[in-house]
């Protein structure tokens, strides 16, 4: 075992679980060595280094001294590691990417082209310059889709409300990018719609924050363009129901915000009582603690489910 990542909202909870951990570990017989228990930042975890607000990969060695397929494969495992917390597009990779076709055995003589030098000068950049932020608990995650056809990819992020003070230039960037998601490199060289790609953006990012926080998205923004102006509700159902792989990647993804949900059941309680108890699913709008609040302050029991369970 190694690498274990002891976390806690509170300092005093945080000592009561890692003594409570460590007794654990040491009555299992595991051996611990005290001087590498890290205790304040920078914390190094699974080749990051975690500080108080961002994340950012370990030193990685860019090997440019290519000269087989085994190397063009290892350089391109490690830099698929490093994409979610850098921001590297399928579109700046490309070149690289491209180096993996031709011979399959893994002893097929390979060159750097120059622009595959260019691409690696680009990945040097974004590791001394770019960086993943730590999650906030209190806000939702969100999703965006960006980039230009065929290389469109997406961003997992939280929007926390800074206020700007008169005085204060350097103000804290609202924006906390948690990680990136990007379509396969395949993908970009298929005869895929646009829907397509958006879907598959999607798909992939719902299973990312599924596995990550255990949660959905509160919001996801796609990329629409129209000529009438602002997009309706009826064009975006009718966008999904004319596509059958958006309706898989949107599947029980229902855009409802808490406070929409609230308004709807003060109007209930009203016309029809106060509930002992209420069943939901388990999206983020019910799952969220302003909703769970909102219920205790009513007195109801709250219970939920997966979304669309045939048990309910």
């Amino acid at each position: 075992m190694d690498d274990v990542l002891v976390c806690a909202p509170s300092d005093d909870l945080l000592s009561h679980v890692l003594d409570l951990t460590i007794d654990s570990l040491v009555a299992a017989g595991f051996e611990l060595q005290e001087e590498k228990i890290q205790r304040m930042p920078l914390w190094k975890y699974l080749g990051l280094e975690i500080g108080k607000r961002t994340i950012v990969p370990q030193k990685l060695v860019v090997k440019n001294n290519i000269k087989t397929l085994a190397d063009v494969q290892q350089l391109c495992g490690s830099l698929n590691w490093v994409r979610p917390w850098l921001g590297l597009t399928t579109e700046d990779l490309d070149p690289l990417f491209n180096l993996l076709k031709g011979g399959e055995e893994l002893s097929s003589p390979r060159t750097l082209t120059q622009e595959a030098r260019a691409a690696l000068e680009k990945v040097q950049d974004c590791m001394a310059t770019r960086q993943a932020n730590r999650c906030k608990s209190d806000l939702p995650f969100k999703f965006i889709i960006l980039g230009k056809l065929p290389h469109l990819h997406g961003m997992i992020f939280k929007w926390e409300r800074v206020e700007k003070s008169t005085k204060d230039k350097d103000c804290r960037d609202p924006l906390l990018i948690i990680e990136w998601v990007f379509l396969s490199h395949h993908w970009s060289k298929r005869m895929a719609r646009p829907q397509e790609l958006v879907a598959e953006l999607i798909r992939k990012a719902r299973t990312q924050i599924r596995e990550l926080a255990g949660s959905d998205f509160e919001c996801i923004h796609i990329p629409i363009e129209i000529n009438s102006g602002q997009i309706t509700k009826a064009m975006l159902e009718h966008l999904i129901h004319e596509n059958e792989a958006l309706q898989f990647a949107l599947d029980s993804y229902t855009g409802e915000k808490s406070g929409d949900a609230m308004k709807h059941l003060i109007q209930a309680f009203s016309f029809l009582g106060i509930p002992k108890s209420i069943k939901t699913d388990n999206g983020p709008t019910y799952a969220s603690k302003e909703f769970r609040s909102f219920l205790q302050q009513w007195g109801v029991e709250h219970k939920t489910s997966i979304p669309y369970s045939p048990t309910g």
